[in-house]
């Protein structure tokens, strides 16, 4: 895991030696549209494990696969046969180390005791500003070695031998994960900029770069490759090739002992659902009591649990609010990693990374959960799932102003316009219990990337009943037309709780012998991958009287309600006090909306 991302030329370079897909051309236009050797690296280039570059990512994220080696080792490995069996290397700079996520990456590591996360920390003291002594100072090993790790250190980069020694003691340690601090010049050999900031992100130059190559002794041209430098790494290819087919000679060893075990593995690593998944699935009918939809979320997960032995995850301390604990299954931790319950702690950044190397690694389904409001923790983990298209999911609970008595620091207004704006990202906001347990379908089987759910804290009125199977499918549909079959005069879009306000005004409006029609839209991502054709019949462009109707900013959705209609939202923060107080405050009322369409059909 190369965390400092900016390092891509050598990872390229390496890759291109050891005869992954990445071409002398892909080098020589480094960073040039066209090429496969971007700025920094990225998840679909061969042999590239994450897409890092923003500092202290990778390391979280190599917190991740780490824990899916121990836990898939704890599930599948038996005696004689350790299928799983792998060490997780990172290689992070200064920077890394000043981000707050690898602090609470590493605090987890430390508690988890991943003896098989081993990070390489190139220590040079220098930062793109200049000296590292102006910004930070403090003792890395000390600071590690708090944390529960083994520290260890190299004063001299250029050691070789010291540096393999140092790896191999730090192999030998299994209870810890270990950091190796490797003292080290930035820019060695350039007699000008070595040792300086000039040496960070900026190329050397031609004439510096020639004396680079003479201190080195180099007396290649650019791009000319020894062939004692192919040789070598011919060698190393033949090393993973021999690697390659003894580990496969032990897993058809394994599949004859163990068939099951290793049909379920081969299964979990390409990320196939297993049969009869949802089968356990609830249905909800009239006359079943009205929840709230963290419950149904909390009944869907516990149901999924049961026939995917893959699902993993948990919540930044708040799994009894969330309702994301998997019940009758253990905790994951240094005595137990077969456990599938993760203790995230009130880290939301780290487990945001955390869940995206967890998907990276394979052979897990992660998931992990907090109050919608502090989704802002994990933005960038985020962008970062979207760009690799990685099935990961959010469990977001207290999804509005609705929170009330916690108030306006609780109360989440602009997040959901700011999900919306992450291309990649699904997220789905349930009107009631059957919606949420297809919105669980739709992000299980959803592969093409990451997937919020956003949940209500409050009981809701079940409402959709076996419309919810299709609809959500297609992000919005109709879920009330006129009873009689009158001529459309209005349509009410909604989401999440506002759905059941909406319901509540067309029977009003209906009693004015106004006929209307209630759309639920739980997901704008989904709806608009639905043809044009559909849209049109879910929304027909002849209704221009239109409310959209949704407890968050009002951000977007004119292009549902169109420029002329109501767009019912939320431009401020909210208040303490009793939610349902709050929320008719802030106009989410009966009269409020029926005001509005009487006074647009004059």
């Amino acid at each position: 895991m190369l965390s400092a991302g900016h390092g891509s030329p050598l990872l390229y370079s390496i890759l291109h030696l050891t005869g992954y897909d990445i071409s002398m051309e892909d080098l020589k236009n480094y960073r040039q549209l066209g090429s496969k050797a971007h700025g920094h690296p990225e998840v679909g280039t061969a042999g590239i494990e994450a897409t890092t570059g923003p500092l202290g990512q990778g390391f979280a994220m190599a917190v991740g696969m780490a824990m899916a080696e121990a836990h898939m080792g704890a599930v599948y490995n038996r005696e004689g046969y350790p299928v799983i069996d792998h060490n997780t290397y990172v290689i992070c700079g200064d920077g890394d180390l000043m981000e707050g996520i690898s602090y609470e990456a590493a605090s987890l590591a430390g508690h988890l005791g991943l003896g098989k996360l081993i990070v390489l920390y190139d220590s040079n003291d220098v930062c793109l500003d200049g000296e590292l002594r102006h910004s930070f100072t403090e003792d890395i090993g000390k600071r590690f070695e708090a944390q529960g790790w083994h520290y260890l250190r190299v004063d001299d980069g250029n050691d070789i031998t010291s540096i393999g020694e140092v790896i191999n003691l730090a192999k030998q340690e299994s209870l810890r994960p270990s950091l190796i601090e490797i003292k080290t010049v930035i820019g060695y050999g350039s007699p000008n900029k070595g040792g300086t900031n000039a040496a960070h992100g900026a190329p050397l130059g031609k004439k510096e770069a020639l004396l680079a190559k003479k201190n080195y002794g180099w007396n290649y041209e650019p791009f000319d490759i020894p062939e004692e430098v192919v040789n070598h790494f011919q060698a190393s290819r033949e090393i993973g090739e021999q690697r390659e087919a003894e580990w496969n000679k032990l897993f058809a060893s394994y599949k004859e002992a163990y068939p099951e075990l290793a049909k379920q593995l081969e299964a979990t690593i390409l990320g196939e659902l297993p049969d009869g998944w949802d089968a356990d699935l609830p249905e909800y009918k009239p006359g079943d009591p009205d929840i709230a939809t963290r419950e149904a979320s909390g009944a869907a997960l516990n149901a999924i649990a049961k026939n995917l032995p893959t699902l993993f995850g948990g919540s930044a301390d708040l799994a009894a609010s969330n309702k994301t604990k998997l019940n009758g299954i253990d905790r994951f931790n240094k005595e137990n990693c077969a456990g599938r319950n993760v203790w995230f702690g009130i880290r939301e950044h780290a487990m945001g990374a955390i869940v995206n190397g967890l998907s990276l690694h394979g052979g897990i389904r992660p998931f992990g959960a907090t109050f919608f409001v502090f989704s802002d923790y994990l933005r960038p983990t985020f962008r970062l799932a979207a760009m690799m298209k990685q099935p990961v999911l959010y469990v977001f609970t207290h999804d509005s102003i609705a929170v009330g008595e916690d108030g306006p620091t609780h109360q989440p207004v602009e997040h959901l316009a700011s999900l919306r704006a992450i291309p990649g990202l699904t997220v789905i906001r349930p009107a009631d219990a059957c919606e949420t347990i297809e919105a669980y379908r739709y992000a299980m089987e959803n592969k093409e990337g990451p997937t919020a759910l956003i949940l209500s804290r409050q009981i809701l009125p079940l409402l959709t009943f076996k419309k919810a199977k299709e609809g959500l499918s297609k992000g919005g549909y109709i879920l009330s037309d006129p009873p009689h079959g009158e001529k459309l005069q209005v349509l009410m879009i909604a989401t999440g709780s506002e759905v059941s306000l909406a319901m509540e005004a067309q029977k009003v409006l209906a009693e004015k012998e106004i006929p209307s029609r209630v759309v639920s839209m739980p997901s704008w991502e989904i709806f608009e991958k639905q043809p044009e054709s559909y849209q049109e019949y879910v929304l027909p462009s002849e209704i221009k009287t239109r409310v959209s109707i949704e407890m968050g900013s009002p951000m977007g959705w004119a292009r549902y309600a169109g420029k002329q209609s109501k767009v019912i939202g939320v431009c401020t923060y909210g208040d303490s006090g009793p939610g349902y107080r709050i929320v008719e405050e802030n106009g989410y009322n009966v009269n409020n909306i029926v005001s509005f369409i009487e006074k647009k059909l004059g």
